[in-house]
């Protein structure tokens, strides 16, 4: 709607005003509709009934953006001087090495707003109208505000309605509010202040008609109405980088500063012991390309897109590489309740006869013995709800139809052996009350020989209020107050446990008029519950072993919702339960409300969004599930958002970074579990390839410092970068894990990538390397008579070896060496014969080696290349061995309180 003209056809809470105000304020006749020139302006004030779209970043932006990295910018710097000096073979492979990671990150983010695309699907249809006293079928776009709409049951509302005449309406809005039975609606105005759960005048867009007829005046079009704002809210939603992708950004600016640090030191230190400015230039090109791991975005992009293979065999699909990783960082689970922890349909749990409670259905889900035969009052009781009843079962395997508690009642029936329709043949139906929301009671007449008999279902405490009777013992006896109230505590209790209550009761009378009455006979009680998965209870264990917090957070009541939490195992101690309307101060989210609740209730969707948002300002890692419209905002928010596969809606699928096939919540669980164990391969990958650089640059700063020949050329590095290294970096990345992962809590969100110990390894093997690397070339030098290329060759090799053999000392803390999970991980040692194989054709394959600048090597210089870096390999064993004591973690310590004070 236009913002200059919204005001002229906004109606402020149709929902809390009588339905002829709404028609008054609108400016339209119920009778008549709007005329068609009042259609076209309003139109015009309003626009099209379609969602609003929001501008995202073109094909174009996102590939500019993969430019925006300083890493980036160091790297073409350092091609930009390659070409400066003429060397554009290092140019040429500086550039194609950013070319390529510059596609792998834009095909990454191209798939971006997609949710936008499947919300405004839903405007897509049609819908009856009345207008110039006409009934017409219009394009659900060119719906305007005061539109006089007519439902029936089945239809799909596109645009919020305020309902002016409704017979028998109830609406199925769980995928926009989370609750899990359709609501009964009625034309009686609420108040203004009730959540989008409890406006039973209104029929939103996007929801369906579950039963009943209607007539209603659309009061909002397009982005005014309730799944308009959430669209809004869901394509304003940033969508925040992985905890991975922060990780790998604070590294990639550290390594920048380090290596201007070194780069400006080196070419000052250089002057001054007056070396060549020009070899300064060469030095600094060096030292920006051996600083950078340009082989680690493709290793992390193979790694994830591994384990996203690994996610795809356990029916976790993942829709952002990023996922992967981040399921392992994670510390809260929000778990929507209807459809994620429950079977998202209506079951009758148990009923309650004069004779006592009996059990339909185990309330784990699993049905009670078939061949439990009901008494005569429950069967009585059946009889009597399957007859008041419109919805049907499907037969040989077709789909049940109708409302699903009277769905759920005919299932239960048939369970007791009794059958609809035998029992509507037997009984004809002659008469219908439909169910109404301000009687709250429903009934249905039948012939039966020379009497009518009358079905009664409806609330409790109205079947309760027109009884005067109840079955007992084969006959009816009177009900009177004492014995009304203690079924009114039975209803308490059932509703205490979170279970939907229905009473039924009958009448048989000589004729039916269509008057109910006040001479019911009660039969009983009937319990319903929407179940919970067999499955869940399983994955809460392990989620608390796992260190992670589960919350449930769902649009339905507090009272289901509390016991669908104690079902799935969120106790065994007190549950905390808070309503959405107690989490709003002012306008603002009660933060520490929100943050000490197990279950959220009653919540709306603006509400899930900035949940999402306080779990992570508190430091989370927040994990969003959820299946419905309402959740998309909060998916797309969270730092993974998880959404149902098969009961799913588009939008929530389109926005979510995880699908899960099987919609079961234990796959998160084993999703998570693989996020652990990929993040560790991600550990040790990254410090192997950072040790590999830090060589790099140590040798070629020493080297110069020392006045050597520069013992690295640009490309020998980019090569032993983008080729050498990659392959064991990947081999070591396809580790299984260990099988305890799962019984560690989740590492901090705010840990480094790289602690302490890490860095500690880092700079201790790349001395080592370095050592080994500037002895080789000095010795080469001294046997070889200063034969520059040879020597530079003998250090290229060396340099290699060494940092493959490194791979070696990658294995975890407590291993035994020689029986590693290394020495027994057979991608290690294909690695390492490829790369063996690879470096011994550049030094020996004329075109390569032209392009490398080296020259094959003799047995004098392969033998010093050899012995040094398995020399290398040797010492770094035995320094790994001390750095995992005691004596050494205190040293450490004292070492660093000693360089802080």
């Amino acid at each position: 709607m236009n913002d200059d003209h919204a005001t002229e056809l906004a109606i402020e809470a149709p929902h809390a005003q009588p339905s002829e105000m709404v028609l008054r304020g609108l400016d339209v006749e119920l009778s008549a509709g709007l005329t068609n020139d009042e259609v076209i302006r309003r139109r015009q004030l309003a626009g099209s009934n379609v969602l609003a779209e929001h501008k995202s970043e073109s094909a174009l932006d996102i590939f500019v953006h993969q430019f925006k990295s300083p890493v980036v910018a160091l790297l073409a710097v350092a091609a930009g001087l390659s070409l400066a000096f003429g060397d554009w073979l290092e140019a040429l492979a500086i550039l194609l090495v950013l070319a390529v990671n510059a596609a792998i990150g834009f095909a990454t983010e191209l798939k971006a707003q997609r949710s936008m695309d499947a919300l405004r699907a839903l405007g897509s249809q049609h819908q009856r109208v009345r207008r110039e006293g006409h009934i017409l079928s219009v394009p659900a776009s060119e719906l305007v505000p005061g539109d006089i709409v007519l439902l029936e049951e089945g239809d799909v509302a596109t645009a919020d309605i305020r309902l002016v005449t409704s017979a028998g309406v109830a609406a199925d809005e769980s995928t926009l509010t989370g609750e899990s039975v359709p609501i009964a609606k009625s034309i009686a105005p609420v108040v203004a202040a009730a959540v989008l759960g409890d406006r039973f005048s209104m029929i939103f867009k996007g929801t369906s008609m579950t039963r009943g007829s209607a007539t209603g005046v659309i009061t909002a079009t397009g982005a005014q109405t309730e799944l308009g704002r959430i669209a809004d809210l869901a394509a304003s939603a940033k969508t925040e980088d992985s905890p991975l992708t922060k990780k790998l950004a604070r590294l990639s600016n550290d390594l920048i500063l380090v290596v201007s640090a070194i780069a400006a030191t080196i070419g000052f230190a250089g002057i001054v012991v007056g070396q060549d400015p020009l070899l300064m230039a060469k030095a600094a090109i060096s030292l920006a390309v051996a600083a950078i791991p340009e082989g680690l975005p493709v290793v992390a992009t193979l790694v994830l897109a591994r384990g996203m293979l690994r996610m795809a065999e356990r029916n976790a699909v993942i829709e952002r590489l990023s996922a992967v990783e981040t399921l392992g960082a994670t510390t809260v689970i929000l778990t929507d309740k209807t459809g994620t922890l429950t079977e998202n349909r209506m079951t009758v749990t148990e009923i309650w006869t004069p004779s006592g409670r009996i059990p339909v259905r185990e309330r784990e889900g699993s049905p009670a013995p078939s061949n439990v035969a009901p008494n005569a009052e429950a069967k009585r009781l059946f009889v009597a709800a399957a007859l008041c009843n419109t919805a049907s079962l499907g037969n040989d395997g077709g789909k049940a139809s109708g409302d699903p508690m009277e769905v759920a009642l005919l299932e239960a029936a048939r369970h007791a052996g009794l059958e609809r329709g035998a029992l509507a043949t037997e009984h004809p139906e002659s008469d219908r009350v439909a169910f109404d929301s301000n009687t709250k009671i429903m009934a249905t007449a039948h012939r039966t020989g020379g009497l009518v008999l009358v079905a009664v279902k409806g609330a409790p405490e109205v079947v309760l209020a027109r009884s005067s009777r109840i079955a007992c013992d084969g006959e009816d006896t009177s009900l009177d107050d004492r014995t009304r109230h203690l079924w009114l505590q039975h209803v308490h209790e059932l509703g205490r446990e979170g279970l939907r209550v229905l009473a039924i009761a009958e009448r048989r009378t000589p004729s039916f008029d269509g008057d109910i009455g006040h001479d019911l006979v009660l039969l009983g009680l009937v319990a319903l519950q929407d179940p919970p998965r067999a499955d869940v209870p399983e994955a809460i264990r392990a989620c608390k072993a796992a260190g992670i917090k589960v919350v449930m957070v769902t649009g339905d009541h507090a009272g289901t919702a509390s016991a669908i939490a104690r079902a799935v195992g969120f106790g065994p101690g007190p549950i905390k339960v808070v309503e959405g309307r107690e989490l709003d101060k002012k306008g603002t989210l009660a933060a520490q409300h929100a943050l000490s609740a197990d279950v959220l209730a009653r919540v709306t969707p603006r509400q899930k969004l900035e949940l999402v948002e306080v779990y992570q300002a508190a430091g989370h890692v927040v994990a969003m599930t959820g299946d419905g419209v309402n959740d998309a905002p909060a998916l797309k928010k969270a730092d993974i958002g998880v959404a149902m596969g098969l009961r799913g809606t588009q939008v929530a699928r389109q926005a979510a970074a995880m699908v899960l096939r099987d919609d079961a919540f234990p796959t998160i669980v084993e999703a998570v579990r693989q996020g652990r164990v990929i993040f560790g391969n991600i550990r040790r990958f990254v410090v192997y390839l950072l040790a590999c650089n830090l060589s790099e640059v140590l040798v070629v700063s020493l080297a110069v410092l020392a006045g050597m020949p520069l013992p690295l050329q640009p490309i020998q590095i980019l090569f032993m970068n983008v080729v050498t290294d990659v392959f064991p970096a990947l081999a070591l990345a396809m580790g299984e894990g260990e099988e305890n992962v799962l019984l560690r809590p989740p590492r901090a969100p705010d840990e480094p990538l790289i602690a302490r110990r890490h860095w500690v390894i880092i700079v201790v093997f790349g001395l080592i390397i370095t050592a080994a690397t500037l002895a080789a070339m000095q010795m080469a030098l001294q046997l070889e008579g200063l034969d520059r290329n040879l020597a530079t060759t003998t250090s290229f090799l060396t340099l290699a070896l060494a940092q493959l053999w490194f791979v070696f000392n990658m294995g975890d803390e407590g291993e035994r060496y020689f029986d590693s999970s290394i020495v027994r991980n057979p991608y290690v040692w294909a690695a390492l014969a490829l790369c063996v194989a690879m470096l011994a054709a550049a030094v020996t394959i004329e075109p390569i080696a032209r392009v490398l600048k080296v020259t094959a090597p003799d047995a004098t210089s392969l033998a010093i290349a050899t012995g040094a870096s398995l020399a290398a390999l040797g010492v770094g064993a035995v320094v790994l061995k001390f750095l995992r004591t005691e004596t050494a973690a205190t040293w450490l310590k004292s070492t660093r309180a000693t360089v802080l004070q």
